[in-house]
């Protein structure tokens, strides 16, 4: 669910609003601004906890969007490694382990569009229970945390933690938190809307 719900939101959330307005409002703002975005690149660090690590996986690389359905993260560190979305078709080549998969991700594509994207502030809460904005542990940005309603979701995923710029109306950062007790850690940085993307981006 990480790599679609990344692309299809364009990392758009929210606004530079004050603290006194509710999650309504700005999720109302950021649609406003997602709906100018075309394209979008940043650098991420992705951070893995797992009971089976004995610490914690660090990897980094770029990410690419092209909206309204192509994205692309290129790790570099510890490893190349590249996933690809193109439409409802998600490609993984990991050159160093001789593996290339590729996935059908249509229904987890077309549920990040119809509440994420497309919907409204009350589709998203009828999947999902939504905390007010409250103090971000990250400076400069408004922390948002979800708990999905769905038992098939909360069976996969039972947490998404959303940080969003004051400033850039851009994400900070995205972890989700899986069922057994396993967490992903997405920090951006040098996120650029609307700039070209070379084509090797695109070459899974």
């Amino acid at each position: 669910m990480l790599l679609p719900l990344v692309g299809a939101t364009g990392l758009v959330m929210a606004s530079a609003a004050q603290p006194r307005e509710s999650f309504d409002e700005l999720y109302a703002r950021g649609q406003r601004a997602n709906a100018g975005m075309k394209t979008l690149t940043a650098r991420f660090t992705e951070t893995t906890t797992s009971t089976l690590l004995t610490r914690p996986l660090v990897a980094h690389g770029r990410l690419a969007v092209e909206r309204p359905s192509r994205v692309v993260l290129r790790y570099t560190e510890p490893e190349l490694r590249i996933v690809l979305i193109d439409g409802n078709r998600m490609t993984m080549a990991w050159p160093g382990r001789n593996l290339r998969q590729v996935t059908d991700v249509g229904a987890a594509q077309a549920r990040v569009q119809k509440y994420f994207v497309n919907g409204t502030v009350d589709q998203l809460r009828g999947q999902f229970d939504v905390e007010e904005p409250g103090v971000s542990d990250r400076p400069g940005t408004y922390h948002v945390a979800m708990t999905p309603k769905r038992k098939q979701i909360r069976e996969n995923l039972t947490r998404l933690d959303l940080w969003v710029s004051r400033t850039s109306l851009l994400m900070d950062a995205m972890k989700m938190t899986f069922a057994n007790g396993d967490t992903k850690m997405m920090v951006f940085e040098d996120v650029v809307a609307n700039a070209p993307i070379e084509q090797d981006m695109w070459r899974p």
